[in-house]
């Protein structure tokens, strides 16, 4: 499965990828034909990614809620970034998402492309109601992200929480380009 946009490819990472992904970054570019050139894989990061990988493992049948999505552009298939949703949907029906691109692709619109797609598609899914993000305070550029994607202000901690709720258009409005 994949979702497209005007000018991405959202691809999910089943486990074998998201295992490429983590340990051999050559194989994976082979592997979907792309080049990879979105955040570097190492410290913080590398490690998350792993533990989602372990998640994934654990649950491969629901690993489009817990493993990341490359976001590939199309004119060169350059991965550009990544988003993830950060598990299943809790009890109220919310699922929590997260993101991030290379530096030289930020402030291009890529990631609201991204964020918007991913919203519509994860709210037309079975027990989906909202998704939430988490940002900091002073994370302006994310923050004008989720608010150009429908999001609001939900509450306010050491960080600012985020909410988009379903509107019933997302149930009757496929997303660009999905292909199973």
């Amino acid at each position: 499965m994949e979702l497209e946009t005007d000018r991405l490819i959202l691809l999910p990472l089943d486990v074998n990828l998201l295992s490429l992904w983590t340990s051999d970054i050559s194989a994976l570019e082979l592997a979907i034909d792309c080049r990879y050139d979105a955040e570097p894989m190492e410290g913080d990061f590398l490690e998350i990614v792993k533990g989602q990988l372990s998640i994934t493992r654990g649950d491969p049948d629901h690993y489009l809620y817990h493993s990341f999505w490359l976001l590939i552009r199309k004119s060169d298939r350059t991965v550009v970034g990544s988003a993830d949703f950060k598990g299943k949907p809790d009890e109220q029906g919310q699922v929590e998402i997260g993101y991030g691109l290379g530096p030289k692709y930020e402030h291009k619109g890529y990631m609201t492309e991204a964020v918007d797609a991913l919203c519509r598609w994860v709210l037309r899914q079975e027990g989906v109601n909202a998704v939430i993000a988490e940002t900091y305070s002073d994370g302006y550029a994310s923050q004008r992200i989720l608010t150009r994607c429908g999001f609001i202000r939900d509450r306010e901690a050491e960080s600012i929480w985020w909410k988009r709720v379903a509107s019933g258009d997302e149930k009757d409005v496929p997303v660009c380009g999905e292909r199973p």
